[in-house]
């Protein structure tokens, strides 16, 4: 039992820590300088024909002048060539070129050598930006010195347990994320939303050494950053510049998606990364075999009631707090997701050791 309580406390003390991070990044809404920087956009794609001009049309309604950005988009092998419309904005369509083990990162690298504007900015085709994303960047630029700002990501749900599930588990994601910056220990950050100046991509020679690692063109860029310039890369908290995604639409889909997400952690440069990786793992795993010592009548249902609203509480507080910020929808099933994540995340991470998994029609090893 006292093996027990350690594991619990270390684990509520630790996200307790993220929540008070995560009150420490304060919002940014200014939007009242003029346009000043240049920046270019990033899309990697495979097979997105349906996605791709919902995302464009998005980049037209965007509040920024039309000769401060341009569009890379780089197709990685889709069965049909995209055929672009006329747009007021500049994009220019490239194949992928791969050399290593990671589509994404090789689309980035692809197109560097075209880009002639200072900042670059990835995200990805199934996406959708806010009107005001470009400019909230630019003022956020002008105002600090920064060379890397990661961004903020949201699903468009509809009414199923599954879409919600992934609204909540983001959530989580999205509030470790910022809690971390927060308290100076960032790890974490989504590429579809994150942002870094051509020259820093140079300097840090951009994806070498995990090239064998086919997902963390983001995370992985971001922790390099941090060990060279950690006062240049902040986290952008605006609700001006929140990207919104589409949510995977069956369970296989989501499984293999955090499997790979859940695959570069051992990777990390990270080493709070890696150890609150570990205690989020443990944390899970103890509510877990509670419940079944409490089947096998090991242990009493009150003691198996405390770590579970004791986890629950600390969680949902969390989950609150970020969701709060990401979207104006209301939180639904969180009771019953939070039953059911520490049994899927446990699958997850044990599967992410030695398992396969499938993404955008390829498979590949964890």
């Amino acid at each position: 039992m006292l093996f027990v309580i350690v594991i619990l406390s270390i684990y509520l003390a630790s996200i307790l820590l993220l929540i008070y991070g995560f009150t420490k990044v304060k919002n940014y809404d200014t939007i009242g300088l003029k346009p000043k920087n240049s920046f270019t956009i990033i899309v990697p794609f495979r097979n997105e024909a349906e996605n791709l001009p919902v995302l464009l049309e998005s980049f037209s309604k965007m509040n920024y002048p039309a000769d401060l950005f341009e569009v890379i988009l780089v197709d990685d092998e889709s069965d049909f060539r995209f055929q672009i419309l006329d747009f007021r904005f500049q994009i220019t369509v490239v194949n992928n070129i791969r050399v290593s083990n990671s589509p994404k990162k090789d689309a980035i690298t692809t197109a560097i050598p075209l880009i002639k504007t200072t900042w670059i900015i990835t995200t990805d085709a199934d996406c959708v930006v806010p009107e005001n994303w470009l400019l909230t960047l630019d003022n956020y630029i002008q105002t600090h010195k920064v060379a890397m700002l990661a961004g903020a990501v949201t699903y468009e749900c509809n009414n199923s347990f599954l879409h919600h599930f992934q609204q909540l588990d983001l959530a989580s994601l999205q509030g470790a994320t910022i809690g971390s910056f927060g308290i100076g220990k960032a790890f974490m950050c989504n590429g579809a939303n994150l942002a870094y100046t051509k020259s820093l991509f140079e300097e840090l020679n951009g994806f070498d050494g995990n090239n064998t690692i086919a997902s963390g063109d983001d995370v992985f860029l971001l922790q390099k950053a941090i060990a060279r310039f950690p006062k240049k890369v902040h986290y952008l908290k605006s609700e001006n510049s929140i990207v919104t995604t589409k949510p995977v639409d069956n369970w296989k889909s989501l499984f293999y998606q955090r499997v790979r997400w859940a695959s570069k952690t051992s990777s990390y440069q990270s080493s709070f990364g890696k150890l609150l990786g570990l205690i989020v793992f443990a944390g899970n795993l103890i509510l877990v075999l509670s419940l079944g010592f409490w089947i096998m009548g090991s242990i009493p249902f009150l003691q198996l009631l405390f770590l579970s609203l004791s986890k629950f509480i600390i969680d949902s507080i969390l989950i609150f707090k970020t969701n709060r910020f990401l979207t104006q929808n209301k939180i639904r099933y969180l009771v019953l997701s939070n039953l059911f994540y520490p049994f899927f995340s446990l699958s997850v991470a044990l599967y992410a050791v030695f398992g396969k998994y499938e993404w955008k029609g390829r498979k590949f090893k964890t």
